[in-house]
């Protein structure tokens, strides 16, 4: 690992920010063209990819076909998902996960020795490829951080966040770092023409939340400041069934469960899905999240019961749930675990093309900050790491063929102000409180027009840069939100209720529009605003 004091602050490295699928498979995609990574957290933590148990989708069994898979990501997004695209990702899928193979994924595989998939919500096939039934996203980690390791055109800076882009008339000259937690400490700038966001989403922008901490909005907030055309950002997708035992992120009790037979009840025991939709528990993630949402609402609590379908079993399926239960003191081989809808995946970001190029000259996007159009209003399961690893490689490859120019020495007094300071914690504690609150699972105008107010007042008076990058992502998505007047895949406004076929269509935004939209309503503007975003 490379001490970032050490570094010279001018590289003709491509800087890749995120430790997470995105940015460990593009540093690896890349070599032995000199790459610097840098990562908040150590290597292998901090990272939402590594807390994934479902898997990713791959059409790799006999009788499935990626034309199959792109028609069930196309069914589930809510009718904007760029079609081609998804066809894309998905016959991509095959290489992709032969590439993981080789970088010593150890994937489950039948007794024949082919790879075992697994069927989850909504897919049409058993097309999911796991790592010992739920721990996929930690073995892809491990098996990459290890690769990156041992990789020497990588070089690895670990405990430093972006939070702040540089930019010189108009294309990517750098970043503002900060060593992690260490608020007092002065930036370090690093001077780079060919950047590569993968910092991963914004699940910490909201109270329950299923992702770790890291995932607070910060690329997408310093990409918006610099300009960045902002994709989708009010689309957010609650996990229907994260486990609720008071912890921060919440444990999540992976949709392979329900593929796998176990049921959504109320306290009374009765399934509530079975009324709610035909699919019942294999419903799309939406559908499902506000199904758990109006029972918990209606003080009939809602649980996930695998008694019958695994039982003691269920320790051997599934070993990362059974260790979340039973730490919080549930047998959910004998007991039905208390659930809720948390805040798992944004399908919002930057917007990105099929190269995964951003409209900031030499700033890429990759993973979870990216927006392909691929997920649409709500993401088909286990298609994020897919994504992840399909723009990973294609990002390495449009880099790979271009000439990236050396960058100029970046000033000394170059510093994105305010300078620093500790995130006041009242702030930060009203910011999620209010996301969960007006603009979580059922969203609503006035109460999307306080959250819209609240975060462009923060956004402006923030004394902490990581505050207001905080409050700059939730802008964004807030003001996308009370935009959209109505309700598509996982936006839903409950005084919107319906589809509106004239909005079939994704949003494209910036942060000077978002905060034409705040201005708006601060000073009480009509709502024809809100169709200003939507193009």
């Amino acid at each position: 690992m490379t001490n970032i004091h050490n570094l010279t602050r001018t590289t003709d490295d491509v800087v890749i920010v995120g430790g997470g699928l995105a940015g460990l498979f593009c540093a690896l995609k890349l070599a032995p063209r000199p790459v610097t990574l840098i990562s908040a957290a150590p290597l292998g933590q901090g990272a939402s990819s590594a807390w994934a148990q479902g898997g990713i989708a791959a059409a790799m069994a006999e009788g499935d076909s990626p034309e199959a898979h792109a028609a069930d990501t196309i069914a589930v997004g809510g009718g904007i998902v760029d079609e081609a695209v998804a066809l894309g990702i998905a016959r991509e899928a095959a290489p992709r996960i032969h590439d993981l193979l080789a970088y010593g994924v150890p994937f489950d595989r039948d007794l024949e020795g082919r790879l075992a998939v697994g069927r989850e919500a909504a897919h049409s096939a058993r097309r999911i490829v796991h790592v010992r039934g739920d721990g996929a996203g930690a073995a892809i980690i491990a098996a990459l951080s290890e690769a990156v390791r041992r990789t020497p055109s990588i070089r690895l800076i670990e405990g430093f966040v972006a939070e702040a882009l540089l930019t010189e008339d108009g294309a990517a000259a750098g970043l503002q770092l900060r060593e992690a937690g260490n608020f007092a400490a002065r930036p370090v700038m690093i001077a780079s023409r060919a950047i590569v966001l993968a910092t991963g989403g914004i699940g910490h922008l909201y109270a329950v939340t299923t992702n770790p901490t890291e995932a607070n909005g910060s690329g997408l907030a310093i990409a918006a400041r610099v300009g960045a055309v902002i994709a989708d950002p009010e689309f957010v997708q609650f996990h229907p069934t994260a486990i609720m035992v008071g912890r921060d992120p919440a444990p999540l009790a992976t949709e392979a469960l329900r593929g796998e037979g176990a049921t959504l009840i109320n306290g009374q025991g009765k399934r509530f899905m079975l009324a709610l939709h035909p699919l019942a528990e294999l419903a799309p993630r939406d559908i499902v999240a506000r199904g758990v949402f109006a029972e918990i609402a209606g003080g009939r609590g809602a649980f996930l019961d695998a008694r019958e379908a695994l039982g003691a079993r269920f320790a051997d399926k599934f070993p990362t749930v059974h260790a979340s239960c039973i730490a919080a003191g549930i047998d959910p081989a004998t007991q039905a675990i208390p659930i809720a809808p948390a805040v798992h995946y944004h399908m919002g970001g930057i917007a990105v093309d099929a190269r995964g190029r951003s409209s900031i000259d030499g700033l890429w996007a990759g993973g979870e900050v990216s927006s392909t159009g691929a997920h649409g209003a709500n993401r088909l399961a286990s298609n994020s790491l897919l994504e992840a690893v399909v723009y990973a490689a294609r990002i390495a490859d449009d880099i790979a063929g271009q000439a990236i120019p050396s960058p100029a020495r970046l000033p000394d007094g170059l510093l994105v102000t305010p300078r620093g300071g500790a995130p006041d914690a009242a702030s930060v504690k009203q910011l999620r409180t209010m996301m969960s609150t007006h603009v979580g699972v059922i969203r609503e105008r006035d109460g999307l027009a306080d959250a819209v107010r609240s975060f462009a007042a923060l956004e402006h008076n923030a004394t902490s840069i990581a505050v207001r990058n905080m409050a700059t992502a939730a802008l964004l998505v807030a003001a996308a939100a009370w935009s959209r007047c109505e309700s598509r895949g996982a936006h839903f406004r409950s005084d919107h209720p319906a589809e509106v076929p004239a909005l079939a269509q994704r949003t494209m935004t910036t942060l000077a529009a978002v905060r034409e939209v705040a201005d708006g309503l601060t000073a009480h503007s009509s709502p024809r605003i809100a169709q200003s975003m939507i193009a």
